[in-house]
């Protein structure tokens, strides 16, 4: 894995593909309060014709007043518009809450109440979430640098999707995203270059895609300049993923093949290929892993790596043949982090610490 790269000033040049991705950031947060005021228009305009605003007496142009709105719109909760929520549904296509088609419902996880919320989704809004990913990179380029020169092993997964009565899909923020065109048929940047194939990302079966991923991810390792997940327990799941199955991964590295049948049983194991197919996900994808990113030469064994004494039960601190050493001796709280870069370096390297 390289060397990560160092921590610059802001001041460092700016790339021309980003410039304009910054000076939109700079407009819109310079004059927030006239920009927030004119969203506010935008969104009441757009939505004058609905039930909802009708229901607080806000009609023709009083519907596009903003001190109108502030004055007679009470702030609620979601119990208080799910009887709504519902009747879009079950299929009323009237323009209840929204003056746009409903196109989707966005779930959440329902950590908070036990029970998933339903909360109508329109075209235009995964428009807007697509513009909000694109202007993370620039930012982030401008105190981390040479972002373009290697890979990200980032793990994205996709949960189980289900049908409203009303025929809408329902399904989690980042599923939506994921199995959008927006990402699907994203066009080439030097910023966003993935170790996972998209095939793996999609896959409905969460051992598979956790797999594929992680073995496309360690295969490239000498291009990767980071990894990370878009939640932490994500990428949790992952090292304690390794530190179960790193025996098939190198197995299949050094093969330069991966074993259908074997992974087939393992993931059924798991029960959740059965249960997404239960709640009507329909049949899991069949995830191909690109022969290049696995056939590669790695004659030398991987858990092969000189190490500090502290992770070893030798007292020189020589070279491990054995990684399962590493995962049982190493200090508390630190083999998950030392067993994860153990697994992306492909050649020993000596008194490394951890």
């Amino acid at each position: 894995m390289p060397e990560a790269p160092k921590a610059t000033s802001p001041s460092s040049p700016v790339p021309d593909e980003h410039r304009s991705v910054l000076d939109f950031i700079e407009n819109v947060t310079a004059n927030a309060d006239a920009v927030q005021e004119r969203v506010l228009l935008e969104i009441l305009s757009q939505n004058a014709c609905t039930e909802y605003l009708t229901r607080h007496g806000l009609v023709g142009r009083s519907a596009a007043d903003a001190n109108a709105y502030r004055r007679q719109v009470p702030l609620v909760s979601y119990e208080d518009i799910q009887p709504d929520i519902l009747r879009i549904a079950n299929g009323d296509t009237s323009p209840i809450l929204s003056g746009r088609p409903i196109s989707e419902f966005l779930t959440s996880s329902g950590t908070s109440g036990g029970e998933r919320k339903l909360m109508p989704s329109i075209d235009d809004e995964l428009d807007r979430r697509t513009l909000f990913y694109k202007l993370m990179m620039p930012v982030i380029n401008q105190f981390v640098p040479d972002l373009d020169k290697g890979k990200a092993m980032y793990l994205y997964f996709v949960k189980s999707e289900s049908k409203t009565p009303g025929g809408l899909l329902a399904r989690p923020v980042l599923t939506s995203y994921y199995k959008s065109r927006h990402f699907v048929e994203r066009p080439y940047d030097a910023f966003n270059v993935y170790t996972s194939p998209t095939e793996a990302v999609l896959c409905v079966d969460s051992y598979q895609s956790m797999y594929a991923q992680l073995l496309c991810g360690l295969a490239q390792n000498s291009d990767v300049v980071r990894v990370g997940a878009v939640f932490a327990s994500g990428f949790i799941r992952a090292i304690k993923f390794l530190e179960k199955h790193w025996p098939r991964l190198c197995r299949d590295i050094r093969t330069g093949k991966v074993d259908p049948g074997d992974h087939r049983r393992l993931g059924a194991r798991g029960g959740r290929a059965r249960a997404a197919s239960r709640s009507g996900a329909g049949r899991p994808h069949r995830v191909r892993v690109p022969e290049a990113a696995v056939a590669r030469d790695h004659s030398q064994d991987l858990a092969q790596h000189q190490v500090h004494r502290r992770h070893c039960d030798r007292s020189d601190g020589s070279v491990h043949t054995n990684a399962r050493v590493l995962r049982e001796r190493s200090a508390p709280g630190m083999h998950h982090v030392w067993f994860f870069r153990v697994l992306l370096w492909a050649e020993p390297r000596p008194n490394v610490q951890a």
